[in-house]
């Protein structure tokens, strides 16, 4: 499985952006995709993650309100859109997915993208 990140860039505080991460190969095993970030000098953090199913999705309390994780379970793509911008959402983001429901728990993924960065001008 590849999963290809796309939607980073330069955007100011209070704006939108919305990434998408589209996935290939054996994508039949995939149940979960998601959402990581890593900003400078900071470790890895969840973002959000989703089945399509009928399991809710899962949202960080940093992000909630503010960020949404949708699938396109035909197209394989997972999405984040973005909302209310804050410089403290600057990193890389990464797509993840894998074959159970994993939420945030990192290791749970077996696959990742490349990263997309994403910067907040304040």
């Amino acid at each position: 499985v590849q999963l290809q990140a796309s939607g980073g860039g330069v955007v100011q505080a209070g704006g939108s952006l919305r990434l998408s991460c589209a996935a290939s190969g054996r994508t039949s095993d995939l149940y979960t995709m998601g959402w990581f970030r890593q900003a400078p000098g900071k470790e890895r953090e969840f973002v959000a993650a989703t089945t399509g199913s009928s399991v809710p999705s899962l949202t960080a309390e940093s992000v909630k309100g503010r960020f949404t994780a949708s699938i396109d379970s035909v197209k394989r793509t997972v999405s984040l859109q973005m909302t209310n911008l804050e410089a403290e959402d600057t990193a890389v983001y990464y797509c993840a997915a894998g074959p159970r429901w994993s939420g945030s728990y990192a290791p749970g993924y077996e696959y990742w993208g490349q990263g997309t960065l994403v910067t907040v001008s304040s």
